[in-house]
């Protein structure tokens, strides 16, 4: 780990404020970092070595182990079932039907997802619905059985026990823990971990190695040489996720499919809980010519409500020019979430206030 350009116990700078008339009623701070893919800084506010748990936003690199097993091609997975693998989706019929069908080809039963239907599906459209017709949500509605199924697609491919694939000493889990300690540079058996809220592993990094990961997620081809064997998963992944931003999110409600759907084919997102998010800018994507990027950012109290989270994510966007003014239109109420009185009136709204400073400043 490199040492920390960022003033020991400095306070996290406001990312965003909250205001409600002429009163700002509240603040977020936190860190944004956005780096070459070599892992170099380029930009940034904050501290860019703040140690942070991956959470969900682990999921496109976990799910390499699964392709590099050989199941993914024995299933010949689409591109919609490895999307929905690396997702954190919102609980809708397609994402079920996916599963569903991955689950039958290989012969396995969704009984086996580790996992509770408490809180699921996210989407509220399909949770009404389910309410409606008194159909308790199963295990499958869940944001994470994506990633659950890929576990036990491993599992089964490789002929490992089925029932407890989710124990962090499961052959499954400690694949997975090999792959991310070559794709993040660490010896595996000294990764951080701890246990995320579906009952896997997740694993922490200095934010700026996560922006570096998700550069590499953008451009595989820039990995270095001790990589080169994972590239072609790594671009299937990428290219999955791309091809199909509803099943990484969902088609309503979710940040990481509508950032992809604003630049489609130029970017790939995804977030985490507590205030998480890794961004990969593929090649070309902020103008002819230029190099592919990754940009990871982290709201220091969580936030819960999401919204400090969509307002620093659109807004780095446009720092990094992503976003040119109509594409930003269609996002304005990410950029700018809103507060609304019973009548639909905007009373509040949540505003980024940080600037993405050079490398030459940061220093």
């Amino acid at each position: 780990m490199r040492a920390s350009r960022y003033p020991r116990g400095a306070a996290a700078p406001v990312l965003v404020e909250v205001r409600r008339g002429t009163i700002v009623e509240s603040r977020h701070r936190g860190h944004v970092v956005q780096v070459d893919t070599a892992g170099r800084i380029e930009r940034g506010t904050g501290d860019p070595d703040v140690l942070v748990n991956l959470r969900s936003a682990v999921k496109p690199f976990a799910l390499v182990a699964v392709l590099e097993s050989g199941a993914a091609d024995s299933l010949r997975l689409s591109d919609q079932e490895l999307a929905v693998m690396a997702a954190s989706h919102t609980g809708e019929d397609a994402h079920v039907r996916t599963l569903q069908g991955v689950l039958r080809r290989s012969g396995l039963s969704q009984t086996l997802l580790a996992l509770a239907g408490d809180g699921a599906p996210l989407d509220k459209l399909t949770a009404a619905r389910l309410a409606r017709d008194g159909e308790a949500p199963g295990q499958i509605r869940h944001m994470c059985s994506g990633f659950h199924v890929a576990s036990l697609l491993l599992a089964r491919h490789a002929g490992w026990s089925l029932s407890d694939y989710w124990q962090p000493d499961h052959p499954t889990q400690l694949a997975v823990r090999q792959v991310i300690g070559r794709i993040f540079g660490r010896n595996s058996a000294t990764l951080a971990t701890s246990v995320d809220a579906c009952g896997l592993l997740t694993y922490a990094f200095p934010l700026a190695d996560v922006a570096r990961a998700y550069a590499l997620l953008a451009e595989p081809s820039e990995a270095d040489a001790g990589l080169r064997p994972l590239v072609p998963y790594l671009t299937r992944i990428r290219d999955a996720m791309v091809a199909a931003p509803e099943m990484v999110g969902g088609t309503r409600d979710s940040t990481d499919t509508r950032l992809m759907r604003a630049r489609p084919g130029s970017l790939v997102s995804k977030g985490g809980a507590e205030g998480l998010r890794g961004i990969g800018l593929l090649a070309g994507a902020r103008g002819p010519g230029t190099p592919a990027a990754g940009v990871a950012l982290k709201i220091e109290d969580g936030d819960a409500a999401g919204r400090a989270n969509q307002a620093v994510s659109v807004e780095a966007l446009v720092q990094l020019g992503m976003l040119e003014s109509k594409t930003l239109e269609r996002l304005a109420d990410l950029h700018h979430p809103a507060a609304r009185d019973p009548h639909g009136l905007e009373v509040g709204q949540t505003v980024a206030v940080f600037e993405l400073a050079p490398i030459s400043e940061l220093v």
